[in-house]
């Protein structure tokens, strides 16, 4: 009996008595069987028609894709609708430009057509306007014929009509290039412009 006592045996007792005892209240999980009642035909259609991770579709996603795709193509005309409308408003500030200069021209050449008879002047040219309508028209058209077309207008429109008119018939009749000089005249005379109040400021009693 001695040796029972012994470490040794004790120790291999022991193990063998854990052994035998776990073995015996130790019962194996019952196996869960999720493929009962399937043929290996089913397991291996279920294998096939399983999806993988990466072709998965997320429905949610697929809208979210389809509104961005939307809002670009809004954003790809509103840029394209911006961008013809910014070449519209280019084309019509080019278009006023060239109006403008044109309006500008013409006036320009409106003002230099126009004879303008100043405060200073007046009195001048209606002194001469009288000494011309007392002489004759053959004798002021002599003269007058060497005057530069601004001062023949402005001489010209102070004169009556009954005045003016003989001189003008006679420098007329000198000539094609006396024609068209005083063709031109005439015209001048149509826009010629003064101003009353200067005329009354600068007139002589």
């Amino acid at each position: 009996m001695k040796i029972l006592h012994s470490p040794l045996v004790a120790s291999i007792l022991g193990l063998v008595l854990y052994v035998v005892t776990t073995a015996m209240v130790w019962k194996p999980a019952p196996r869960l069987n999720t493929d009962a009642g399937k043929t290996n035909a089913d397991i291996v259609a279920m294998s096939k028609s399983a999806v993988p991770s990466w072709e998965y579709q997320n429905p949610d996603a697929d809208m979210m894709i389809e509104e961005l795709k939307k809002e670009k193509q809004a954003l790809d005309k509103r840029e394209k609708d911006l961008n013809a409308l910014a070449e519209r408003l280019q084309a019509e500030r080019m278009e006023i430009n060239i109006v403008t200069q044109s309006v500008f021209r013409m006036q320009k050449e409106f003002d230099a057509n126009i004879a303008r008879v100043t405060a200073e002047e007046a009195g001048n040219i209606k002194k001469l306007a009288k000494t011309y309508a007392a002489m004759s028209p053959e004798g002021a058209a002599v003269i007058m014929k060497e005057l530069d077309d601004i001062m023949l207008v402005k001489i010209l429109a102070a004169l009556k009509e009954s005045e003016s008119a003989p001189i003008i018939e006679i420098l007329g009749g000198q000539g094609d290039a006396e024609a068209k000089r005083m063709a031109l005249i005439t015209d001048r005379l149509r826009t010629y412009l003064s101003t009353p109040k200067d005329t009354k400021k600068g007139s002589t009693p």
